[in-house]
């Protein structure tokens, strides 16, 4: 099924913070209720979610609340799911600058996301251990929805990600079987991962990056729910059968009930955990999410996660590519794997970030210590601009580097 965001007609997209005021000038409210359940069963122990329903942007201030919820699937071992548990988010706040405007948290946020999701990978890898995981991770600011992932790299049709792998030193094949027959989906080797994003996996290669695909989407006052969960879950049954399976429920019996459907089907083959978040506008608390149709409760997910190349999704501020689709302002959405477009110039730095701090590891660095510079003019090499592009340390961008197939013998320094 293609995503929604296909559509040939586009109506007129509007800023942020357009739609924000629209809302508080109409007396809607920007501030639904978040109603969430969870359910799971475990077969080797390695899926992990974080449920913090309560955060607060600026200590003490209620008007900056946020919700946020997370899915880590974790392989060969726990400790990257724990890990990524235990410091992600912190990793990802701590990209965004202090004092801003909530609509400029907003926008700000695909790029402290992807930050974020970078140096978690970094930190784990320098503990040595072996084990990677997946991870989904959702930030709900009122009607806003801000989603980033890595698991799901789409090899089988994605083009540009193979050739990725394979610049950066990967294979991309099916398993062998005697004969030469090939089986199975698309994985990356070595190591044979059927994916080529996650955190973790420091044994298998570079061309495993932490780099998310992010999307952000403003649902209508209506609300809507939306349902994260392993590949227990989403090996079993598809976006369809699990919102149908748990359609009009309260969310803890609704994550249960997904949970049934997907053992129903294939057994307990993995792990499997369910996380159902409900966004319910404030003056329909009192009742559960009324049943809506099959296309509608399905709609939101492929606005999340479309089947869409990674390279040619819109980026921040692209109204062209912005687009309403009824219920749904779509405002985000970014896969690309390279760093230099994820975090590149008028970014993170532009929203007062300190002149010489590391866009990814937030590390604050005397002047013409250990900044690096890239040569095509994506990163800062003097700093007399502190403000016109985001600094790397050297560091951070060895692993950049070798992420996108650079394989350089050195690295150019600030002088």
């Amino acid at each position: 099924m293609e995503s929604a965001s296909n559509e040939e007609t586009l109506p007129p997209a509007l800023p942020l913070a357009t739609l924000i005021g629209r809302e508080l000038r109409g007396g809607g409210s920007e501030r639904p209720l978040v109603r969430y359940g969870h359910s799971g069963f475990a077969k080797r122990g390695e899926d992990y979610f974080l449920v913090k329903p309560d955060c607060l942007r600026v200590p003490g201030d209620p008007s900056s609340a946020f919700s946020v919820f997370a899915v880590f699937d974790g392989h060969n071992g726990v400790s990257a799911a724990v890990f990524s548990k235990e410091h992600l988010l912190d990793d990802v706040m701590s990209a965004v600058p202090q004092g801003i405007s909530r609509e400029d948290w907003l926008q700000v946020l695909p790029r402290a996301l992807v930050a974020g999701f970078v140096k978690t990978d970094i930190d784990f890898q320098r503990k040595g251990e072996m084990s990677g995981t997946t991870a989904t991770l959702v930030v709900i600011d009122g009607f806003t929805v801000t989603v980033a992932s890595v698991g799901d790299s789409r090899l089988e049709e994605n083009v540009e990600e193979r050739e990725r792998v394979t610049a950066s030193g990967g294979e991309v094949s099916r398993l062998n079987l005697c004969g030469g027959q090939q089986v199975g989906p698309l994985r990356c080797w070595p190591g044979g991962l059927c994916l080529s994003r996650s955190i973790g996996d420091t044994d298998v290669g570079e061309f495993i990056v932490p780099i998310p695909h992010v999307k952000q989407v403003k649902l209508s006052s209506a609300g809507g729910r939306l349902i994260i969960a392993s590949d227990g879950i989403w090996d079993a049954v598809s976006s369809e059968i699990a919102a149908q399976a748990c359609r009009g429920l309260p969310a803890e019996l609704a994550a249960k009930l997904v949970v049934k459907q997907a053992l129903k089907t294939t057994g307990l083959k993995d792990d499997t955990t369910c996380v159902v978040v409900d966004i319910i506008p404030s003056d329909h608390c009192s009742t559960p999410p009324p049943s809506s149709p099959k296309q509608n409760q399905n709609k939101l997910r492929f606005l999340l996660f479309g089947r869409r190349s990674h390279s040619s999704v819109g980026k921040l501020g692209d109204k062209k590519k912005s687009a309403s689709f009824g219920f749904v302002e779509e405002l985000f959405e970014e896969g690309s794997a390279l760093l230099e477009e994820r975090l590149g110039r008028n970014s993170l730095s532009k929203a007062n970030l300190p002149p010489f701090r590391c866009a990814i590891c937030q590390v604050d660095r005397v002047p013409f210590e250990d900044l690096i510079t890239d040569n095509g003019g994506g990163y800062c090499s003097a700093p007399s601009t502190p403000s016109s592009c985001p600094y790397l340390c050297s560091g951070c961008r060895k692993k950049k580097d070798a992420m996108e197939g650079k394989r350089s013998n050195r690295s150019t320094a600030c002088t």
